[in-house]
């Protein structure tokens, strides 16, 4: 998360020094910052998903997809209690804003 923070502060640094040669200082860094955080948002999102997947790796017919930090766990489950279970695994992880449960309880 760090990594993602600097690197997107030297794109503006950079933005700037070159907006600065070319007098389009504010169009500049707006796009570089717009961009930035873009890029942050979907690494994050990347890693929630990833950190999701390996919690519930038992549990493989559980979809996990984040946006915005929004997730969304998708697919059949066995029993209410799983998927109460991958609910509550999936709101522990940090940077989770919500949990949005598609799950149906496979009939038996």
């Amino acid at each position: 998360m760090m990594t993602t923070k600097l690197i997107a502060r030297l794109l503006v640094a950079a933005t700037l020094t070159a907006a600065a040669a070319t007098g389009t200082a504010f169009a500049q860094t707006e796009a570089a910052m717009a961009g930035a955080a873009k890029t942050g948002t979907a690494t994050n999102d990347d890693a929630i998903t990833s950190k999701i997947k390996a919690s519930l790796a038992d549990q493989k017919q559980i979809g996990v997809t984040t946006t915005d930090g929004v997730v969304v766990l998708s697919g059949a489950v066995a029993s209410t209690d799983i998927g109460t279970k991958a609910i509550q695994v999936a709101s522990a992880v940090p940077g989770v804003k919500e949990v949005k449960s598609e799950l149906t309880v496979a009939s038996k």
